[in-house]
Formats: structure tokens, C-alpha cells, sequence
């Protein structure tokens, strides 16, 4: 007897081969009825005996394409209508949301194609099928469908029209789908100040070859923006492209052909080869070789590297052998200028990037949505995130727990945004450091954008309680033009929730949140902070002590202002005797006047941030007493920490309450080394040491007055592998349950997935009242 089953399956099923799958199933276990895309997900009818039924349901749920994602399927028996065979329907809309898969690297399929010169596809940089290829960055609404998507402007060709609706191909529905004869071409072009020869413009992979080998800069337009490219292992490149990026610096992330490149110049382990070769196809850090070929101007002063394989086909194109060799690594950084956000569009790159790159290798598929590249890491055998973007978003974090329609805006630097509705946290794209007009034009893009995409009307707006932050102020803005409900938030108390969030723990927690800087709710800098937090308040149970950040901002870019306000702190006006090689770095009238702003308590902002004592002691050891991009002190800091060293600095336990943390002794201690003539690596590891011994003292101090025996860690602090190994070693020995990020960074890249929980758990609990 037959019966009718509509199945609805939820998750990321469109886009990802989900109703071609669905066909072949049917077929196999002969069952007529359709299926198709909506707002909901795929929805399916299948008509048939019970036992087909099962057999096919079992099947779906067990062997789904290689990257979708079943989050939930819903099944409904209704009576048989009389199905004579099993279609495809056009896609329904309506207003529910579905998931979106994120942009996904070339398979293996395809590659294959790629390489084949028997095949029409040879060579062909924008190759793709179900499996594979450009997702999120092509939409522009759901259902995912080629006429929402950037390929709305190419007609496909008969042969790719043929594949396009025939179910048992790969091809079958791929919205991206073209060819040489039909779809998008690429195109060589100059910055304008030289010409391009004809042959290059001709062949332009061949063209880019030689151009790179010959060392020079070009842009290539990818898949969510535009990448600088240039040979890694040619210092003079990397240098120009340093010089006129304006980033002195700050690591270059490379890309190499395969993993048995990377290996060729770092140490890789097979975990992180894993995530090498993932899907999502990550920059994944890794330890430099000591004789590494890459030139030392990718990542200056850093023993590890960002490394990305190829994940798309213009990228296998450019590193593989043609009539000139291909290049070890590629240095393949962000389109822009430091702080910009990425370029998206030909004119706009060709404007925006002309100062920067000597060649443009462009194309004619316009991309939807500006996607950085993903950074992570592998710790402990799991990955931990440090960028989620490309590959990521915009898949969301799932909690376990109801949410409603939130949004979170984020911090100022590293910016996220949160879009909470059901159980799902939409976590935004790597929108950068919102410092300017052109990032906060991009932010209130992709706001739109993702309300539109997953279907959110906020109720609230929750944000950083930093006043200046341009965050903070879009907030405000948009609740007053919405009639939103307003909800702050501290900004160490969202980055402890965050991690609970995304570990599902509730209940309270130990929080430990360092960084550089958050708003306190006193109105002072905080940064060393120990929390007693749930998801809807906290208490500070204690912090580091405050000291005054001469010239405030000025401060931060200069961490040896910041070691003599701690060292004044910690020895008096007798620092100023002490026979310091930071006092030969300090021109004689900034330090007068910084003395002078110390003793008048003139733009001295006090601060508890942890991430300003390794920038003091950065300094204080002359590693690096002026940055030029954030974090790089404490960085170049870990970088020198020796292996090996057991030893800490004394420091004074907690007897009072609140918990101070006073770090002149520390200070002391590494003053006391340095006269000594200690090794600056031993110094830094005692220094790292003794703040990992820090956490677990105060810890165990909290445990005693509070019973809770879970800490939660988090903050930009918390990116140091050798003090969270450490920290996570002691916390563990004293049988405490330590949670850390995994999902989302644990800077301030996660702090909206904290604010968004946060607002949920108030506006919960006003309902309750």
C-alpha cells in the first residue's frame, strides 16, 4: 500500500547539491514526487511503500552531500495523490530564512577537469559544480537560485544548460555553472603608469606568471575580494609591497600548491594539514622552518607563518607549472591599504589599488559580498579560531538555548556583528577595524544584508559600552530610528559569555578576560579582569591594579611610555636611576614630558589591561618600544619566550577583596634579571609563566569564596599559545573545568556573539518580571 511522506530538511542543503541527491535517492528506491527550495530548506514529497519510504529517509539523513549540514528533518504522512514520477520543482519563496553555505574550494572533480586538457573545462579559472565554488559571497537573497546570485548576468550555453537541468549531473542546479563559451572571462590590466604587451593580455595566467617571477605586485580578484599577490621568496617584492601597503610589519599571509609545499618551508603536523586542506580552506598558522626560504619580510620577528592552499581555480592556475615554473608561495594579502576595507569591484580596485599593485588580474563575475580570508590555528588537536570569515560565515554558531531577534554590533577593533533568531547566532564576516567612513559604510552593508538574507527584525540593539566606538554610535542610531530597545554591554563581560556561549555552558563562571582595552563600567580601561558572570550580569571579583597610560592612545602605540609608567609604579622616581637600556631609547623630552603628565595626572587614563603589562615588558626588555600594528609587542614578546623554564616572578597573593593584583613586583623581578644579565628569553618566559600562575592563584581564591569551580578564558590575551598552555596546564592541575574558544575568536572578533547572549538573557528575564 502506498502512502505520501513531505519531508522538510533544514540546515545548509541549498547550494550544496542537496536536490540533485535527492533525485538520484528517489530514483533508487523508486518513488515518484518532487522536491524543492524554499525559505524553509528543500522541501520533499515522496510517494511509495512504507518500506521504500524508510529506506529513503535512512539514506538522507545518513549519507547527505559532502557539505551540507541537516540540522533538523521534519517528516509528515499525508494521503497519496497518484505521482506518476519523481521532479524537480522551481524553487518557493516566502518568508522564512534558510542557511547558507559558505563559499566552498574547488573539489576534486573539478580540479581534475582543471588539469585535463580532453576536457571543455581545461584550464578554466572559474570551474564549479554542487560541490564546489562561490556561495555566500555571490548572493544577493534566498532562495539560492541564479538569478540571486552575481551569475544572473551570464546566459548559459546549451552544453551547460543541458547539464544544468539534467538531475544525474554533477552540475545539476550548480547556480555558479558556466564555461569558457559562456561564463566569466579574466582580463590583464595595468596600474595605468606602464603597458601591458599583447601576449600577456592574450595568456593572461601565463602573463601573471612571468610578471610575479619578474617580481612584480599584482591584485587578483578572488572570490571575496581582491588579494596582493607577489613571490614570497623574493625579499626585494615582499619589501615594495610592505612599503607601498603601508604595513611595516604585520604578517603577510602565504598560499602554496599542496601540503607537501608548505612543508618544504614549515613544520606541519597532521592535524593542521587537515585544516590546511579543509573546505573552508582557512589561513592556518604555522611554525616557521629556521632555514625557510620565504623571505623573512613576510613575517618579520614571528616564528610562525599564515599559510592558505589554492580554494579556487584561478588560484591552482597561478601555482601551477606553465612555461614559466611556478612559485614556491604567493605572499596573498588583503586588497587594500592598512585599515581600508577590502576591494570588491574592478573600477573600484583599479582606483583604490593603483598605487599599490603593478598589474590587476581582473574578471567579470561581480562579487555580492566583501569575505576576508578565515585565520585559525590548530591547539590541543582542535582548531582554534582567530579569524571567521570566508569558509565560515555566514554558517551560525548554535546555541542551546531559544534566542530572540538581536542585534549585536561588536567592538571597535577586529568587528564582528552578531543576527540571533531560534537557536541560530549569525556571526558576521571579518568586518575589520572600525576606524573609518569606508568600514562603517561596509559594516551597515552587511547588516542589511545578513537581515535580509536570514529574515531578522531585531527587537533590540546590543553594543560595546565604549561611547566613541563607531559601533556604539550606529547602535544608538539605529534604535532611535527603529524604536529598538537599547542594551549595553560591558565589554569583558561579553567576552567571557561569548566563550560560555559557544561551550553551552550556563549557569556562572570564573571569567577571566584579558586584552588591551574595554570600557569599564567605572569609567576606567579595563583589561586584566576576574569576573564572577553568568549570560545576564557579573560582578568583578578582581583586577590588576590600575596604572596611569601616559598620552592615552599615544601610549599604546608606544609600549615604552607604558613601561615607565609601570615602572615608576613600581620602584618610584628611583626608576629613573636604574642603569636601563629603555632609558636610551626615550628621547629626554618625551620622557620629561611624559613625567610631567605622570605627576600632573594629565591625559593618564588609568588602566587594569593585561595586554599594556606585555607591551611595559615588551619595552622594558627592548623587544619593541614602538608598534605599528596591534598586539605586536606582546607578540614579538611570546616569539622570544625560551622552552623549558619552570620559574616565576614572585608576585603578591590576594589577602584582600576585591582581589588587587599589584605587577610592581614582577616588574622588579625582571629589572633584578636584566642587571643580572639574564637571558631576555628566560625573562620572558618567567613573565609569561608568572601571569599564567596569576590566573590559576586568583582562580583558586575565587573558588574558595564562590564554590565555582569552571573558568572561562578569554581576550585578545588569550591568542598567546604559550601563556594559554601554561595557564590551562595549572588551571587543569588544580582540577578546575576550563573552558576556551574554539568556534570564534577569543579577541574581540567574538565579542558580539557575547553582547547578542547577553541581550537575550535580559530581555528574558524583563518578560519574566
Amino acid at each position: 500500500m502506498a502512502i505520501r511522506a513531505q519531508v522538510v530538511v533544514r540546515g545548509i542543503v541549498q547550494g550544496v547539491g542537496f536536490r540533485p541527491f535527492v533525485y538520484r535517492l528517489a530514483q533508487e528506491h523508486q518513488l515518484n514526487g518532487w522536491v524543492l527550495n524554499s525559505t524553509q530548506g528543500v522541501v520533499i514529497e515522496v510517494e511509495g511503500p512504507q518500506q521504500r519510504i524508510d529506506g529513503f529517509i535512512a539514506e538522507l539523513k545518513a549519507d547527505p552531500p559532502p557539505q551540507a549540514v541537516i540540522e533538523k528533518v521534519e517528516v509528515n504522512l499525508l494521503p497519496p495523490v497518484g505521482y506518476s514520477s519523481f521532479i524537480v520543482e522551481a524553487s518557493r519563496e516566502g518568508n522564512e530564512f534558510v542557511l547558507i553555505s559558505p563559499d566552498i574550494c574547488i573539489c576534486a572533480d573539478c580540479l581534475n577537469e582543471l588539469r585535463s586538457a580532453h576536457d571543455r573545462r581545461w584550464a578554466y579559472p572559474f570551474i564549479n559544480c554542487t560541490n564546489c565554488g562561490p556561495r555566500f559571497t555571490i548572493i544577493s537573497d534566498i532562495p539560492y537560485d541564479r538569478p540571486k546570485t552575481t551569475m544572473s548576468a551570464f546566459t548559459m550555453c546549451p552544453r551547460c544548460d543541458e547539464e544544468y537541468h539534467n538531475p544525474a549531473d554533477r552540475r545539476f542546479h550548480a547556480q555558479p555553472n558556466a564555461c569558457p563559451l559562456c561564463g566569466p572571462q579574466l582580463e590583464l590590466a595595468t596600474n595605468g603608469t606602464r603597458p601591458a604587451e599583447a601576449p600577456l593580455r592574450k595568456e593572461p595566467i601565463e602573463g601573471i606568471r612571468r610578471l610575479l617571477a619578474e617580481g612584480a605586485i599584482v591584485a587578483v580578484k578572488g572570490l571575496g575580494g581582491f588579494h596582493l599577490a607577489c613571490d614570497a621568496t623574493n625579499a626585494g617584492a615582499v619589501a615594495t609591497l610592505r612599503e607601498r601597503k603601508q604595513r611595516v610589519d604585520k604578517p603577510f599571509a602565504v598560499m602554496s600548491l599542496d601540503v607537501d609545499t608548505v612543508r618544504r618551508y614549515c613544520q606541519v603536523s597532521e592535524g593542521e594539514a587537515q585544516l590546511l586542506e579543509s573546505p573552508a580552506r582557512p589561513i592556518v598558522l604555522l611554525r616557521r622552518k629556521p632555514d625557510s626560504s620565504i623571505a623573512a619580510e613576510a613575517a618579520p620577528a614571528n616564528n610562525n607563518l599564515g599559510v592558505m592552499l589554492p580554494y579556487t581555480p584561478l588560484h591552482y592556475l597561478l601555482l601551477s607549472d606553465g612555461a614559466t615554473p611556478a612559485p614556491l608561495a604567493l605572499v596573498m594579502t588583503s586588497g587594500n591599504m592598512s585599515e581600508e576595507p577590502i576591494a570588491i569591484g574592478n573600477q573600484e580596485a583599479l582606483e583604490r589599488l593603483s598605487p599599490l599593485a603593478d598589474y590587476f588580474l581582473l574578471h567579470d563575475r561581480d562579487i555580492y559580498v566583501r569575505c576576508d580570508d578565515s585565520v585559525t590555528r590548530l591547539f590541543r588537536g582542535r582548531e582554534a579560531m582567530l579569524r571567521r570569515s570566508r569558509g565560515y560565515a555566514p554558517f551560525p554558531v548554535r546555541l542551546n538555548l531559544e534566542l530572540k531577534e538581536i542585534l549585536a554590533c561588536g567592538a571597535e577593533l577586529k568587528n564582528t556583528f552578531c543576527l540571533t533568531k531560534g537557536t541560530y547566532a549569525f556571526l558576521s564576516q571579518h568586518i575589520g577595524d572600525m576606524e573609518n567612513y569606508e568600514t562603517l559604510a561596509s559594516y551597515q552593508a552587511s547588516v542589511e544584508h545578513f537581515q535580509k538574507l536570514f529574515r531578522v527584525n531585531p527587537q533590540a540593539v546590543a553594543y560595546d559600552l565604549h561611547p566613541d566606538y563607531l559601533a556604539t554610535r550606529y547602535a544608538l542610531e539605529l534604535a532611535d530610528a527603529q524604536g529598538l530597545r537599547r542594551v549595553p554591554v560591558q565589554h569583558h563581560h561579553a567576552h567571557v559569555v561569548s566563550c560560555m556561549a559557544e561551550n553551552g555552558a550556563d549557569g556562572e563562571v570564573i571569567g577571566v578576560a584579558l586584552d588591551g582595552t574595554g570600557y569599564g563600567t567605572d569609567g576606567h580601561i579595563w583589561g586584566g579582569e576576574f569576573l564572577l558572570a553568568d549570560c545576564r550580569r557579573f560582578r568583578r571579583l578582581g583586577h590588576l591594579k590600575y596604572v596611569p597610560l601616559p598620552g592615552g592612545e599615544a601610549a599604546i602605540k608606544r609600549p615604552y611610555r607604558i613601561a615607565v609608567s609601570h615602572l615608576l609604579s613600581a620602584f618610584g622616581e628611583e626608576a629613573l636611576d636604574l642603569p636601563l637600556e629603555l632609558w636610551t631609547q626615550i628621547e629626554p623630552t618625551e620622557l620629561a614630558l611624559v613625567r610631567r603628565m605622570l605627576a600632573a595626572k594629565v591625559n593618564c587614563p588609568l588602566t587594569s589591561s593585561c595586554g599594556r603589562l606585555f607591551d611595559a615588558v615588551s619595552a622594558l626588555l627592548g623587544v619593541r618600544g614602538v608598534v605599528n600594528y596591534e598586539g605586536q609587542a606582546a607578540i614579538e614578546l611570546e616569539m622570544l619566550a625560551a622552552e623549558g623554564v619552570d620559574e616565576v616572578y614572585d608576585w603578591s597573593p590576594p589577602s584582600s577583596y576585591p582581589i588587587i593584583i599589584d605587577p610592581a613586583p614582577v616588574l622588579r623581578g625582571a629589572v633584578s634579571d636584566l642587571r643580572r644579565g639574564v637571558d631576555r628569553a628566560v625573562i620572558s618566559a618567567k613573565f609569561h609563566n608568572t601571569i599564567a600562575d596569576v590566573i590559576v592563584g586568583v582562580s583558586r581564591v575565587a573558588r574558595e569564596r564562590t564554590g565555582i569551580n569552571r573558568v572561562a578564558l578569554s581576550g585578545g590575551v588569550f591568542q598567546n599559545m604559550y601563556l594559554l598552555g601554561h595557564t590551562l596546564d595549572g588551571l587543569e592541575s588544580q582540577g578546575f573545568e576550563a573552558l576556551i574558544h574554539h568556534q570564534v575568536p577569543t579577541n574581540d572578533g567574538g565579542i558580539a556573539l557575547g553582547q547578542a547572549v547577553i541581550a537575550n538573557a535580559r530581555l528574558s528575564r524583563r518578560k519574566e518580571r
